[in-house]
């Protein structure tokens, strides 16, 4: 019987679901394919340190207001075995006009806004 939480190859739903418990943990299907097109170019496990936050989540993280974590857009993720700047080059390689992509040392954040965003 297929597990009800897997919503894509290597990805279930409760990696993704708001860290505050409070139930929340849409994901768009655009951020899940991305997702799934980084770990394949690595071969290795994403890990997702943050993805959905309902708005007190969010605040308490320090998040902006408008963030695509609070529409299931988002994840902060870390790639198994792979230094975050070779995540973030590739990202920028796969994808140079479109998706949100935030550097930061150890972890990347990746949103499957519709425009092109770095920072």
């Amino acid at each position: 019987m297929p597990d009800p939480d897997q919503i894509s190859t290597h990805f279930a739903r409760s990696e993704f679901a708001c860290k505050c418990r409070c139930g929340f943990d849409t994901v768009d299907i655009g951020l899940l394919a991305v997702l799934e097109t980084i770990r394949a170019h690595f071969d290795a496990p994403v890990m997702v340190m943050s993805g959905c936050r309902c708005a007190s989540h969010n605040a308490d993280r320090g998040g902006v207001e408008d963030s695509q974590h609070l529409i299931g857009r988002a994840a902060d993720i870390s790639v198994a075995g792979i230094e975050a700047r070779l995540v973030q080059d590739y990202i920028d390689q796969a994808f140079p006009d479109s998706l949100g992509m935030g550097r930061y040392a150890i972890w990347t954040h990746i949103d499957s806004r519709k425009t092109w965003a770095r920072w």
